[in-house]
């Protein structure tokens, strides 16, 4: 891998023993990718996945604590995955007990060590950062150091900035030292699409079942999507985002999927069109027979399939606040 001065400065220890750790750690990390070298981190905030205070995750708490005994900060202040404990969702005195002092015993110390590292605000624990709410958006183009496989899928696909799907821990490295390595969906190459998936279906495709059945088809290439303009348009406005929202981060769940190309609608399949396709892509037809299929072998894991349910969780993703007005008007009609 090439190495700036600057970046092999940082490597060789001039600006101290633990900032030349966490550039090795990346340079070992994209070495592990063939990286050709290391790009600056462009955008404003970063993201990171690491939000649960478990007490198994004391490798990740000893290495906050000697980055913040150094002196080391984030170069971005950071937006992070959801709390694991939400005091609106009904638990009893027993679940409290386990929850808060046996497996999340370590959460108020993590989120101390969170602020003191550059955590964005008191409220910044979400999986879609990128709402305008939270203000963490990054503009197309921009070099990220994001992890959060639903939060990199939406920021590669629908605001076109550029990302890996980094694991936890990596993506705050990225943020120190301000670099990352060179290699995937940070290059031209890499984002091209690998196959052609055509929607025939007789109806708007339900959005987490249609990214289901793309992502467990391509697995972690990269899909450029032609017809779905159709049922959700050609302009990125509110609706379509939050289609987009559910349906990517159905293909990065059930697949591994980063980057997808919609036709006529995402950033860069509108600058770059059928350009993005490579030369021997795969072609694959989603019709209304591959839908069904895919819904019903979605595995039930109750013991009884017929059960009533006690309760029903919407939102993984976090809803858009389209989706909360849409779900209020549904369940009071019911």
């Amino acid at each position: 891998m090439q190495l700036t001065k600057v970046q092999q400065d940082i490597l060789d220890g001039k600006s101290g023993e633990t900032l030349a750790k966490v550039m090795k750690t990346l340079v070992m990390y994209g070495e592990a990718f063939d990286a050709s070298k290391m790009v600056e981190v462009t955008s404003n905030y970063n993201h990171l996945v690491t939000s649960f205070g478990l007490k198994v995750m004391d490798p990740v708490y000893k290495l906050m604590d000697t980055l913040l005994k150094e002196g080391v900060k984030s170069n971005q202040k950071f937006t992070v995955d959801p709390r694991p404990l939400d005091p609106n969702v009904p638990s009893s005195f027993i679940q409290n007990i386990v929850f808060k002092h046996f497996m999340y015993s370590k959460q108020d110390f993590y989120e101390k060590q969170l602020k003191e590292l550059g955590l964005l605000n008191e409220d910044a624990f979400t999986c879609t950062c990128y709402m305008s709410e939270v203000g963490n958006t990054p503009k197309y183009g921009e070099v990220l150091s994001w992890s959060e496989s639903s939060a990199v899928v939406y920021a590669n696909s629908v605001l076109g900035a550029r990302c890996n799907r980094n694991s936890g821990i990596i993506d705050i490295m990225g943020s120190i030292v301000g670099y990352v390595p060179y290699f995937g969906l940070l290059t031209d190459e890499g984002r091209k699409a690998d196959w052609i998936i055509k929607i025939e279906t007789s109806k708007k495709p339900e959005a987490q079942l249609l990214g289901s059945a793309i992502g467990m088809k391509v697995m972690e290439d990269v899909p450029y999507i032609v017809g779905l303009d159709k049922w959700i348009g050609d302009e990125l406005n509110e609706s379509a985002c939050t289609y987009l929202k559910d349906f990517g981060a159905a293909t990065a769940s059930n697949g591994a999927v980063g980057l997808y190309h919609i036709d006529s609608l995402t950033p860069e399949a509108k600058k770059l069109g059928k350009s993005l396709i490579k030369e021997n892509a795969k072609e694959y037809v989603i019709d209304d027979e591959v839908l069904e299929k895919t819904y019903k072998d979605y595995p039930v894991i109750w013991k009884d399939k017929d059960a009533k349910p006690k309760l029903c969780f919407m939102g993984c993703p976090h809803m858009s606040l389209k989706q909360l007005q849409d779900w209020t008007d549904v369940i009071e009609e019911i």
